[in-house]
């Protein structure tokens, strides 16, 4: 793949990358403090983030901002599951540190006892690429893309890291039709919530970042379905299909 190409399939969809640490949690004040992202690494992605990749999103859709599409606190990319706030996110030399406020809902009740049980140890982000603030750079017999900017949407508390946006998809033909099924849906109902015009730009920013979601989810069933052609074994696909299938390009 050269590099314009390469380029495309970075930008043509919504990204998801996970970190895996919980640094402290505080049943009095409901208050985790998380690693969201690392810096400087090469990836399964093949990226290195670099600080100061989100240091734009927080000050234009931090916690301390007013703008009603905050970076949101989420359980598995599910923007009907946000389970708390940010209240805090910092960019040290490590990577983004990420301070949450869990919610008293059901939810965040049940967040908060995963955290203290033990359950939740894994968080990812989700993102877009920003195109001029990326660079292919030859590294050894391959590359890396070197970001220096990205466009911070969400941070997940999740249970499978940058694999958990996706439904179980090792299953059989007939599983996977359920879940389609599902699927259509659960879109069919944000659609008609979306069509009827009603709440604030907040709650319209949730709905159509669930739909995304959904459609991420769709699009991950269909590029794991095995090859039909006579007894042709589907081909594997490469580290990239795999991990940039998630969300379709709809940002």
């Amino acid at each position: 793949m050269d590099k314009l190409k390469a380029l495309e399939s970075k930008l043509s969809s919504y990204q998801v990358k996970a970190a895996f640490e919980v640094k402290d949690v505080d049943p009095q004040t409901r208050r985790v403090r998380v690693m969201l992202s690392h810096f400087d690494n090469i990836d399964s992605d093949n990226d290195v983030i670099r600080k100061g990749a989100f240091s734009k999103s927080i000050m234009e859709r931090g916690p301390e901002t007013s703008s009603n599409r905050q970076i949101a606190f989420l359980r598995y990319h599910d923007w009907e599951q946000q389970i708390g706030k940010f209240i805090h996110l910092e960019e040290t030399n490590d990577g983004l540190i990420a301070t949450g406020e869990m919610g008293r809902s059901a939810k965040g009740e049940a967040a908060l006892l995963d955290y203290q049980d033990g359950i939740i140890k894994e968080h990812s982000i989700g993102f877009n690429y920003i195109s001029d603030k990326m660079d292919l750079v030859e590294h050894g017999n391959g590359s890396y893309w070197d970001i220096k900017e990205v466009q911070l949407h969400e941070g997940s508390a999740v249970t499978f890291g940058s694999n958990s946006l996706t439904p179980t998809l090792d299953v059989g033909k007939g599983n996977q039709l359920e879940v389609i099924d599902k699927i259509n849906k659960k879109m069919e109902s944000l659609q008609k919530i979306i069509r009827t015009g009603k709440g604030p730009d907040e709650r319209f920013h949730n709905l159509e970042m669930a739909l995304k979601v959904c459609q991420a989810q769709y699009n991950s069933l269909l590029t794991k379905q095995p090859s039909t052609k006579g007894t042709e074994e589907a081909q594997p696909k490469t580290a990239e299909q795999t991990h940039k299938s998630f969300y379709l390009g709809l940002i």
